[in-house]
């Protein structure tokens, strides 16, 4: 490929998520490892924060829903748009957000049928739902269905699946079941002592990948986990190597900001995991749902 085709290929991603001023969480850490791994970024704030409200209560400002909608028909009608390789939507500020991201998903679509679209479905953790239930409705009924893949963390799938997932058989039926038909759930249950998972399940394939647990986490590791794994793909990546390397990569950056006492990703001290991480994780390939056997580890990876 000549370095003019090279210029021409659509590269730019659309990230569709909060912002904050302090802090690596929403766009913050979705739109630095993109561009740390080489890819443009038009980056679309759907709330404003001074910091995540994990921090303590603070000014929310949310775009009035008409200039959202303005702003995203804006988008899709730039000259540009044919820069687009994918969209990655992430928290969505309210319900009337959701029509304008389908709208703009499906201009990108429109104008390159192998753009891909990543959903991002945060809407909830372990006590529950953390946004209104228009809102995760608007998401699971008129998103998901849109999306190439979701990356759900485990308590959003039981939410979007309406059941308790209290092992690995259950999570890998509810994501076989939910669209899209590529889901990556976070924080899957681990085969592993004292472990936690990256779990993908696809139409053909389940995989594992997993490392010990860190406690007391800081933010942001499901934005950052979305964003590489779609700029692993983007790159070519087959979707084992890419689940083992994103996995890998968040977890040392998770590790080292652990270890350094941070309340927040220190994304820019730790760039060099995003390119070139050296953790370790274990891969397993699991026996997929459609399989009447119980599921359990096949190979090692």
């Amino acid at each position: 490929m000549t370095v003019r085709a090279e210029q021409a290929a659509p590269r730019a991603v659309i990230v569709v998520s909060s912002h904050v001023a302090r802090g690596s969480v929403g766009n913050r850490a979705a739109v630095f490892a993109l561009e740390t791994l080489g890819h443009p970024v038009w980056a679309v704030p759907t709330v404003i924060l001074p910091w995540h409200p994990g921090h303590g209560r603070a000014t929310r400002i949310v775009p009035p829903t008409e200039q959202f909608a303005a702003f995203m028909a804006d988008l899709e009608r730039a000259p540009w748009l044919g820069e687009v390789t994918a969209v990655l939507s992430g928290y969505l500020g309210e319900p009337g957000q959701v029509e304008a991201v389908a709208s703009l998903v499906k201009a990108v679509k429109a104008r390159n049928d192998k753009a891909l679209y990543v959903c991002d479905p945060v809407i909830g953790d372990k006590g529950g739902l953390y946004v209104a239930e228009p809102l995760a409705a608007g998401i699971r009924d008129s998103l998901l269905p849109l999306a190439d893949i979701a990356t759900p963390n485990r308590y959003e799938l039981e939410w979007l699946a309406g059941t308790s997932l209290e092992d690995m058989r259950a999570t890998m039926a509810a994501a076989l079941a939910a669209p899209p038909a590529t889901m990556l759930v976070t924080s899957a249950p681990a085969m592993m002592t004292g472990g936690t998972g990256n779990l993908l399940v696809t139409a053909s394939q389940a995989m594992l990948a997993e490392h010990r647990i860190v406690e007391r986490p800081p933010n942001g590791l499901g934005d950052l986990t979305a964003a590489v794994f779609l700029a692993r793909l983007l790159a070519g990546q087959p979707m084992a190597k890419a689940l083992q390397t994103t996995t890998a990569s968040v977890y040392e950056i998770l590790a080292r900001t652990s270890r350094r006492g941070g309340d927040e990703l220190q994304l820019e001290t730790d760039a060099p995991s995003l390119s070139h991480p050296m953790a370790q994780v274990e891969l397993r390939t699991l026996i997929h749902p459609s399989r009447s056997r119980k599921p359990g580890t096949e190979t090692g990876a």
